[in-house]
């Protein structure tokens, strides 16, 4: 988990790629909540199942019911698998894990938005759509993620906004990656309302084996959380 303190302001603990069941080990959970109890939040950026089932999410939500402070979350492409992501939302409504889709929401005077995000490739080489229908859909997916972003970001009043991911938004933090999966591992789409609304820092996954920290063009901290890496 990285255990980031936002200046003066709020400690965060976040982590990525739990795949849960699959792969979580007895210390999983007790080293989450662990992290959690010297935290303010704790952020967890997608892929919280492995199949993407409601039942594999409502275990993780009760594993995670002792966490004494604000759970913040976005799916990931693992949590999509089944074709469940709207059930997963409204299981998780009433368990301590706040989903944000497209969403914002503050804490303690510090602002937090959320959506998982979308392949579509970095700076020059990003996909454009040209083509096949096919090709126009996968960049109109990346390019509604990257809108979404920036209007949860726009909503809020919050001095320091930070952006929730799964995917990346930044090149760097991918570098570790097979060079041919990397155009899908994030998008530079991502990174334009980061930078224009200025967020103060950003935590993403899904790069397994990608570097752990990163900065925008702009220069804001990228910090990839993803479970695999951060072991």
């Amino acid at each position: 988990m990285v255990n980031e303190r936002l200046p003066d302001r709020l400690r965060v603990a976040a982590v990525a790629d739990i795949h849960y069941p699959h792969g979580t080990d007895a210390s999983t959970v007790p080293a989450l909540l662990q992290a959690a109890s010297s935290a303010d939040v704790l952020l967890l950026c997608g892929d919280l199942t492995h199949h993407g089932l409601v039942d594999e999410a409502t275990g993780l939500a009760r594993l995670l019911a002792k966490a004494p402070i604000p759970i913040l979350a976005v799916l990931g492409n693992h949590d999509f698998h089944s074709d469940q992501q709207e059930e997963i939302r409204r299981a998780l409504r009433d368990s301590p894990i706040q989903v944000l889709d497209g969403d914002s929401v503050e804490v303690r005077g510090v602002g937090f938005a959320g959506v998982k995000g979308f392949g579509s490739g970095f700076g020059r080489r990003v996909l454009e759509p040209w083509g096949e229908p096919v090709v126009k859909q996968f960049v109109r997916e990346a390019v509604e993620e990257s809108l979404k972003l920036g209007a949860a970001l726009a909503q809020l009043q919050a001095e320091r906004r930070v952006a929730v991911l799964h995917y990346a938004p930044i090149a760097e933090t991918v570098e570790g990656e097979p060079p041919e999966i990397q155009p899908f591992m994030g998008s530079s789409r991502l990174e334009e309302p980061i930078n224009r609304l200025q967020a103060c820092a950003v935590f993403h996954g899904h790069a397994h084996h990608g570097r752990p920290e990163g900065r925008t063009t702009a220069g804001i901290p990228v910090y990839n959380v993803s479970m695999p890496l951060l072991k």
